[in-house]
């Protein structure tokens, strides 16, 4: 099963997302912030990683300059889940390995599905 780990300090968001991924097939994680958010990635290794950029005690920035850093975890995809869309915040994010973008207020659900497919393909949904 494909894990996913998601990284963001909004409650609301991070259970909305966490659902929707679990109805797709997805097994997934959560942290709140990037310090934990990258211990979980070190233990787990997941397919793809959802970051928010702003965050207590690790943001999303640092977080991925730590990813650069480790042969073992440059290489996973990260979708940047954002309040701010700012042309330098994405061009900054993508330097350091982010593969896509989403701002908050702007997307639905289904959109971060569509693009966690893009980077990993499908879930696996049970069979009913």
């Amino acid at each position: 099963m494909k894990k996913i780990i998601i990284i963001e300090d909004e409650e609301v968001l991070c259970s909305l997302l966490e659902k929707k991924l679990t109805e797709e097939g997805y097994q997934v994680e959560t942290a709140k912030d990037g310090e934990e958010g990258l211990s979980k990635i070190r233990a787990n290794r997941p397919d793809l990683i959802l970051l928010d950029i702003i965050m207590p005690k690790m943001g999303g920035f640092e977080l991925l300059e730590e990813m650069q850093k480790d042969d073992n975890l440059r290489g996973i995809p990260v979708v940047v889940v954002s309040n701010s869309g700012q042309p330098v915040e994405i061009d900054r994010a993508q330097k350091l390995g982010a593969k896509d973008w989403l701002v908050k207020t702007e997307f639905d659900p289904q959109e971060v599905i569509d693009k966690v497919i893009v980077q990993i393909g499908e879930g696996e949904k049970k069979e009913e």
